[in-house]
């Protein structure tokens, strides 16, 4: 939670913000090559590993900064979008950065602001360059796609990682599953080490084509193995490495294969992270909003900002080890899938509550409704006109409780309890 000092310097960095349009016209390196040049080139100083996927990245970057502090590095990591404030995006050490630090390097950042104009994701990226100056490595998280987007100026990453490619964005990105694997495999570079985790086989012949045109040294990991499981925790092994898991969810197997296998692949650069600082950095991992559970009136909600196809699908198989109805309070925004993310999540039995995305483009609760009751005609289905009211549907039910459907929605949902918690 931010410091209640912290206000005036957070409400001063959303002011600055602001003054920046969310999206450009186009997707483009200009502006943030430009930018960087003015600030003394910030990226060229530090050692990066770069993530791009459609689903897993922000977890994987949760384990690799994890696991890297632990083995007594000085870690930033740089992740997108925040649940709550902007200072989540830039962690060192696995510690948001104090608000007036951040708004320090982005009056930096303004000053050195030319044309062409860039955009909000490029100012706060190029602050979280200059905030990562005293670093010992990196962890970076694309912001979209990965050929073309902001985070992709550095020429020799340590590692190149792409965590699963699936069908989202491809209003940005392009309608085919090879469009997106193009612009996601735009993060590899010539001569340096990448990790893939499990790809579709469209997606992965363009991956693999791109990675021996640039010669890479390329590990694609098997999912971590399970050992065994309880309530709280999972123990698995992968590469050797046995570790066990908090976070809950069959992907995570997937995913921390993959962070294991970034680890390796740093070790063999040279860098010393022992076996019992996997364990110790794996075991400790956090990452909010996806598979979390939080109590709520005396009761248990689950958040999970589920938002395309393939996240749905992980989510529905997680609830479904619950073996109880779901009660779904859902918004979405207006460019998802919305037909495809219902049919993953709906089954006959479960209740739907249906709110609005506030402040972002949102889905029309009506159209989604419609569609849900296509998905599932006996659904008991209820629009709401915004969060507070939809959470009061969830008082009277006994099903498995679960906010889903946007990681906007789930952070106005924290926003809301911490807020209550400062004013309780």
């Amino acid at each position: 939670m931010v410091p209640n000092n912290d206000r005036v310097a957070l409400q001063k960095i959303h002011a600055l913000l602001q003054r920046y349009e969310r999206f450009g016209i186009h997707l483009g390196l200009e502006a943030s090559h430009q930018l960087l040049a003015a600030l003394g080139h910030p990226h060229q100083r530090v050692p990066i590993i770069h993530v791009a996927g459609t689903n897993g990245k922000g977890s994987v970057c949760a384990y690799l900064s994890s696991v890297l502090t632990a083995a007594g590095y000085r870690v930033g990591r740089y992740t997108s979008p925040h649940l709550v404030d902007w200072t989540e995006r830039i962690c060192i050490n696995q510690q948001p950065i104090a608000a007036d630090v951040l708004y320090d390097a982005l009056l930096r950042v303004e000053a050195a602001v030319t044309e062409p104009m860039p955009t909000q994701f490029e100012v706060i990226t190029a602050a979280a360059w200059c905030c990562f100056e005293p670093v010992d490595i990196a962890v970076i998280e694309v912001g979209l796609g990965g050929r073309l987007d902001a985070t992709n100026v550095c020429d020799s990453p340590v590692v190149s990682v792409i965590t699963s490619i699936s069908r989202d964005h491809w209003q940005r990105l392009g309608p085919t599953l090879a469009d997106i694997a193009y612009e996601k495999a735009g993060i590899l570079k010539q001569d340096c080490a990448a990790v893939v985790g499990p790809l579709p086989e469209a997606a992965e012949s363009v991956v693999q084509q791109r990675i021996s045109e640039l010669n890479c040294r390329a590990r694609w990991p098997q999912p971590a193995a399970k050992v065994s499981q309880s309530l709280s925790q999972q123990t698995v092994i992968a590469e050797g490495v046995t570790y066990d898991l908090t976070l809950p969810g069959d992907l995570q197997l997937i995913n921390s294969g993959v962070a294991i296998a970034t680890l390796k692949a740093l070790r063999d650069q040279g860098w010393n992270i022992s076996d019992d600082a996997i364990a110790t950095g794996m075991a400790n991992t956090t990452w909010p909003g996806r598979l979390q559970w939080v109590p709520w009136h005396n009761s248990s909600l689950l958040l999970d900002g589920a938002h395309n196809e393939a996240a749905a699908i992980a989510l529905r198989q997680y609830v479904d080890s619950l073996e109880q109805p779901v009660h779904w309070l859902m918004g979405m925004l207006s460019t998802k899938d919305h037909a495809k993310v219902l049919i993953a999540l709906l089954r006959p039995g479960d209740r739907l509550s249906l709110v609005p995305v506030s402040g972002h483009s949102s889905a029309d609760p009506q159209a989604l409704q419609t569609l849900a009751l296509e998905v599932c005609p006996t659904l008991e289905c209820c629009i709401y006109p915004d969060l507070d009211a939809g959470l009061q549907s969830l008082h009277s039910t006994v099903e498995t409780k679960v906010l889903c459907g946007s990681l906007y929605l789930v952070g106005q949902f924290l926003a809301q309890s911490q807020e209550s918690y400062r004013q309780a």
